[in-house]
């Protein structure tokens, strides 16, 4: 009889504890908000990350990539989050939602000598706007009526494009333009949206590792660490 419970012990399945389980983040080269610096991935909301998951104790990993791609694996691969993602709509019962790693608006810019003249969206829609695949900025341009879209793999890509006269313009973070228009010559040509950016991730994510997470990140914000953070990276964020 203690042999067969032994037996039956041993052949019970083993329950991983809940701390072994590995949080798999994934982003874009955005500078200065996630880039590569060398082989280290960096930047103000990968630093806001890596604080939330040191405060947790929970192991993680950042991949970068294409951000088609980081946002697929978001929603396809359990145990995965995207970040910095726009929490709107549509993209509201996709994911579990941590946030806000920043509240963002997106302007429209143009390459400085292009003759793009648009006091507002509606006169901004005769001209070529290039953007990103998956990028929520693809799917604001269409819901506002954009049909000259041009779709490139990723930001620095778009941007490429804007320099080179290949696009009119490009919808981009108003924090980011503050820094970009101090080395490439770009200029604003009018508001497109604004929103709140967080971290997204798979629906079957764990909620007791989300409650966790939201709770780490709302003390960052209290306690003034994120603006810390943004002015590291040379982005005021306002009162």
């Amino acid at each position: 009889m203690k042999k067969l419970l032994l037996l039956a012990f041993l052949t019970l399945p083993c329950a991983a504890p809940a701390q072994s389980q590995t949080v798999n983040f994934t982003t874009e080269e955005y500078a200065p908000f996630n880039y590569r610096d060398g082989k280290v991935i960096k930047g103000a909301t990968v630093e806001q990350v890596e604080k939330v998951m040191a405060d947790i104790g929970v192991d993680y990993t950042i991949e970068m990539m294409p951000w088609a791609r980081a946002y697929s694996l978001a929603q396809s691969r359990p145990m995965t989050c995207v970040f910095a993602t726009a929490h709107n709509g549509l993209r509201d019962p996709l994911f579990k939602w941590i946030e806000p790693l920043l509240v963002d608006r997106n302007i429209l810019i143009t390459r400085k000598g292009s003759g793009v003249v648009a006091s507002d969206l509606e006169a901004s829609k005769k001209y070529t706007v290039g953007t990103q695949r998956e990028d929520y900025t693809e799917m604001v341009l269409r819901q506002k009526g954009f049909t000259k879209l041009d779709i490139a793999s990723d930001f620095n890509a778009t941007l490429r494009k804007l320099l080179g006269g290949r696009i009119d313009m490009m919808p981009i973070s108003e924090l980011y333009f503050e820094k970009l228009k101090a080395d490439q010559p770009v200029e604003m040509v009018t508001m497109l949206s604004s929103q709140p950016m967080g971290i997204a991730c798979h629906k079957d994510f764990p909620s007791e590792l989300q409650v966790r997470m939201q709770t780490a990140l709302d003390k960052l914000i209290s306690n003034g660490i994120q603006k810390e953070i943004f002015f590291k990276y040379g982005l005021d964020l306002g009162d």
